[in-house]
């Protein structure tokens, strides 16, 4: 198995957890916080998907897919064009709210998609290309992939455990 084809079985595990997380809840659901400090499903996935979509479109070249396809506009959000969530005071993740999961997952399945086009032109000699000099020592397409899907999946679980809190209190 090559280097890249397991990236895209990582992110494919992603897609997963993030459907299971969201699919069949409500708004209320998606936006509830176990407590006024906690992260909402929403956020949680919104984020995640924010920083894939950010950090493989730097990588990679690419226009984010937040801003290409529309994204931005149509969660219409209460935040800074940029915003990936990184830093987000509770306060400011409070902020991301969405009416049903299918705005989630439709931006998710669309950042998916465009790493999945990707991964699928890169060659295992461009995972050793230095993408991020800011760091020491500097940072390579494959670290930065690694550190998304480690990041990413680190969201999706917590979105997963914050389902099942709520499934539960039913």
């Amino acid at each position: 198995m090559k280097g890249t084809e397991v990236l895209a079985d990582a992110f494919g595990r992603i897609r997963d957890v993030v459907h299971e997380a969201v699919e069949g809840l409500s708004g209320e659901q998606l936006n509830a916080r176990v407590d006024p400090g906690a992260n909402s499903i929403a956020w949680l996935v919104w984020h995640l998907t924010r920083i894939q979509d950010d950090h493989v479109a730097d990588a990679g070249g690419l226009e984010q897919v937040w801003s290409a396809q529309g994204w931005a506009d149509r969660f219409a959000l209460a935040l800074p064009a940029g915003a990936t969530g990184y830093g987000h005071t509770a306060r400011q993740a409070g902020a991301v709210r969405v009416d049903s999961g299918e705005l989630l997952l439709g931006y998710f399945d669309a950042v998916h998609a465009q790493t999945g086009q990707f991964l699928r032109g890169v060659a295992a000699a461009d995972l050793d290309r230095v993408v991020d000099e800011a760091w020491d020592p500097p940072v390579t397409l494959g670290v930065r992939l690694v550190s998304v899907i480690g990041d990413d999946l680190q969201h999706a679980g917590q979105a997963a455990f914050v389902r099942g809190v709520l499934t539960r209190r039913r």
